[in-house]
């Protein structure tokens, strides 16, 4: 059975840090280019980041560049975003994502929520 899981979200005050994992399990994420996406409460799914699948090459959304950071660990088969300086237009739930063809067939994880708040 395929499974993403996403940990690492709570609330932390402006400024801060947190750092998110996605674990996969029923695939192997080596196979994949792989994605952070947010949705805040009222709003559209955002793509925050990606990552090749070997790791070589990231992207980010304008929003978070330079203080986000996606990575990958393949063997342990496991996905991360390092969210540093946190604004409170970070608050989100947080998705993590492994992209198919066609798109309605990507993996998804349940989300996590991240509040920034003081």
């Amino acid at each position: 059975q395929v499974r993403l899981v996403e940990s690492g979200g709570g609330l932390v005050q402006p400024g801060g840090s947190l750092r998110l994992s996605c674990a996969a399990s029923g695939f192997r994420i080596s196979r994949f280019g792989m994605r952070w996406y947010r949705q805040a409460l009222g709003k559209e799914r955002e793509l925050v980041a990606t990552i090749t699948a070997s790791g070589t090459s990231t992207n980010y959304a304008d929003s978070v560049k330079g203080r986000f950071t996606i990575s990958r660990d393949n063997a342990k088969n496991t996905l991360y975003l390092q969210m540093d300086s946190l604004k409170p237009e970070d608050t989100a739930v947080y998705y993590c994502n492994a992209p198919r063809s066609p798109p309605a067939d990507d993996y998804w994880g349940q989300g996590t929520q991240v509040t920034v708040s003081s």
